[in-house]
């Protein structure tokens, strides 16, 4: 099934869904109805998502299973909430990111292999 458009094609404006059709008896309702924000994601921002509820908002997961660090993934996540209209939190400073590593390692989330690794990353640990 295609997306649904979300600009007009003629001048740019935002579209709105306005009619409904049932599949099987072909009842149509007409209003103006609301689409969620993930009906404004692209393909890849959707495979994302997709990857990322499988894995259980598991980054470590995430990493083994694209390919990508940490901090690949947490940019992606960030572009995808961009998308979908809400705001997004600055990227951390050098300092902040050794401070979210450290408290990963903290709460058990990550091992101090992992964190090792996260901060060689970054550049000088």
């Amino acid at each position: 099934m295609t997306n649904i458009p979300q600009k007009c094609p003629s001048c740019s404006a935002p579209l709105v869904v306005t009619q409904l059709g049932c599949t099987s008896c072909g009842t149509g309702v007409v209003g103006r109805f609301e689409l969620s924000p993930f009906s404004r994601l692209s393909n890849e921002s959707l495979k994302f998502l997709e990857t990322f509820v499988r894995n259980r908002g598991n980054v470590k997961e995430m990493e083994r299973e694209m390919g990508e660090s940490y901090w690949a993934i947490r940019r992606q996540l960030d572009e995808v909430i961009a998308e979908m209209g809400f705001d997004v939190a600055p990227p951390a400073s050098p300092s902040g990111q050794r401070q979210e590593i450290l408290e990963r390692l903290s709460r058990g989330e990550i091992a101090v292999e992992e964190a090792t690794r996260l901060l060689m990353q970054m550049g000088k640990p």
